[in-house]
This record gives C-alpha cells, structure tokens and sequence, in this order.
C-alpha cells in the first residue's frame, strides 16, 4: 500500500512540477500573443506585486492551529495573464512553511476590471511531522497546492479572498511595488 502512495506521489509532484513550468514557460513565452484586452493593472506591462495576509479563518477550528497564522509573499505578472509567484508563512499549525506556484488571472466582469479570479497551482513545503496528512499528496514535507482566489484591484492595491481548500479563508492585501 505504502509503494502504490508513493508512486502516485510522484506522479503528482512530476504533474504539479510540469505545471508550474509550464505556467512560467507561458508567462515569459507569450506576452507577444497576449489578450488585447488588458485589464488595467497589466495595461502598461509587467507588474511586481507584494502581498501580505494577516491571518486566517478556519471553517472547523482545532485546538492545534496556532493562535497567529501569517503569510508574506510576491508575485510577477505579465501582461499576458499569467502569473508567478512565491509564499512564505507560518501554517495553521505553526510550521514555517513555503508555496512555490504560477497561474493566471481573470477579470470577472467586462464592463468593470477591478475585479478578478485568480487560480493557482505549485508545490507547498513545511507541513512535517504530525500534520503532514493535512495536506493530500504531502510527503516529507512537499506537496502539491492549488489555491483559487477572488479579488478586487484598486489602482496600486488590491485585496484577495484565497479558498484554502476544505480547511480555510484567508484574505490578502497587495501593493504593486513596480508596474
């Protein structure tokens, strides 16, 4: 039973890890053939955007989630859509842990571009030992994440409601530090 895991672990890894370059290559690769529709965040070219997310609102509280769960982080995105990004925060368990990912991003209504659908995908690392079958797919700490998100985007700011699977909400607010 252990094998057929770990096999399918690192089928998933390997599809994850393809993804995510995949997702990279797309982003660096076809700016050229992006939507002419921009929306405005992307309309002067590629953005650098800082973010930040002060806690997180479980749907099911444990008494082992830490008090204070925190994250930090930044992403490019081009013109295209496409997006790349890294995390580094504090679990629900209070394990420094990492997400390495790339997605897209779309606005949701035509006629107003401040809002936006953002969907995600990578490897997440950092959920050891108790609590790493808090994680499907999880071993020895790496496992794949795919967080979807919604946001609104004002100017340089923005603020983001990410859907942490079945375990949780967390809210994030950004600042485009280069666009």
């Amino acid at each position: 039973m252990r094998s057929l895991l770990w096999r399918n672990y690192w089928i998933l890894m390997r599809l994850s890890l393809q993804t995510f370059w995949l997702v990279t290559l797309a982003a660096v690769s076809f700016p050229a053939t992006a939507d002419t529709t921009k929306p405005e965040a992307a309309s002067s070219g590629d953005v650098i955007m800082i973010q930040a997310a002060p806690g997180v609102y479980h749907y099911d509280p444990d008494p082992d989630h830490a008090k204070y769960s925190w994250l930090i982080g930044a992403e490019w995105l081009p013109a295209s859509r496409w997006l790349v990004g890294y995390s580094f925060f504090n679990n629900s368990f209070g394990q420094k842990s990492h997400y390495l990912y790339g997605g897209r991003w779309w606005p949701i209504l035509e006629n107003n571009p401040h809002w936006y659908f953002k969907l995600t995908a990578g490897v997440i690392l950092g959920y050891k030992d108790p609590y790493e079958d808090r994680i499907p797919f999880n071993n020895n700490g790496i496992g794949p994440g795919i967080v979807p998100a919604l946001g609104y985007k004002w100017d340089r700011f923005n603020v983001q409601l990410n859907f942490l699977g079945t375990a949780a909400l967390m809210v994030t607010v950004g600042y485009d530090v280069i666009r």
